[in-house]
């Protein structure tokens, strides 16, 4: 009967390690996925910038073309108008005049084509305002999105240290299922975490170690786990494993 048992017993454990094995595989799996996906967006986000920038690169190189030709066309009136003052003064020495109207007319065709001009000039101006807020926006964005990254990664190496010091302090998770040795332990230890009248009671316990800040014997309370020495001995290192 008691063989029986233990068979059962056996195969229940050995069953519940295939379980929890195949929620292992699962979750990497799922990992793996989410990982693939975020990837995928990632070089979706930055093929679509990549793209609108160069777009705005390509409408502010024309914006910028424009402004070229319009700039020329603003000398070629001034040098027409010094051609024209340096005609009219060369014929006058030989006694030849336009007539009064021929002047208002260029004048007036001067001006029209100047008026042109200057809106033109700047229509193209505020056209490259408005390319150029976009462009430093989107660089803005882009040092955003750098700076979160970096954070990401604080996080995640601060997550990963913590993992390492728990691992020290209670085993690997992933090698010790809930049900080891140990996990009552951590419980205790992590209770503080989960429940708010542990949480308070554990401070009000280390409330009644408060001492003045010039006390000889006083300390900071530590910001996170006080790790055990390196073992000293071949013995210790054996228990310690």
């Amino acid at each position: 009967r008691r063989k029986r048992l233990r068979l059962r017993q056996r195969r229940q454990e050995a069953r519940a390690a295939e379980e929890e094995e195949a929620a292992r595989a699962a979750e990497r799996e799922a990992a793996i996925d989410r990982w693939r996906a975020k990837c995928i967006q990632e070089v979706e986000e930055k093929n679509r910038e990549r793209e609108l920038k160069a777009a705005a690169d390509s409408v502010l190189s024309e914006v910028r073309k424009k402004q070229a030709d319009t700039k020329r066309m603003v000398d070629i009136l001034r040098a027409l108008e010094k051609l024209r003052k340096l005609r009219k003064e060369a014929a006058g020495r030989k006694g030849v005049c336009p007539p009064p109207s021929a002047d208002e007319a260029f004048e007036s065709q001067v001006e029209s084509l100047r008026t042109l001009l200057k809106n033109r000039t700047e229509l193209y101006e505020a056209e490259e305002r408005a390319l150029r807020v976009m462009l430093e926006g989107e660089q803005e964005e882009e040092r955003k999105r750098e700076m979160e990254k970096k954070q990401k990664k604080e996080r995640e190496k601060l997550l990963q240290q913590k993992r390492e010091i728990d691992s020290k302090l209670f085993g690997d998770p992933d090698e010790f299922p809930l049900m080891h040795l140990l996990q009552p332990f951590r419980e205790y230890y992590l209770q503080a975490e989960h429940s708010v009248p542990a949480l308070i009671q554990i401070r009000h316990e280390w409330d009644q170690y408060l001492v003045p800040a010039d006390h000889p014997e006083g300390s900071c309370i530590p910001p996170g786990w006080v790790l055990p020495s390196l073992p000293t001995n071949d013995t210790w290192a054996t228990a310690v494993r």
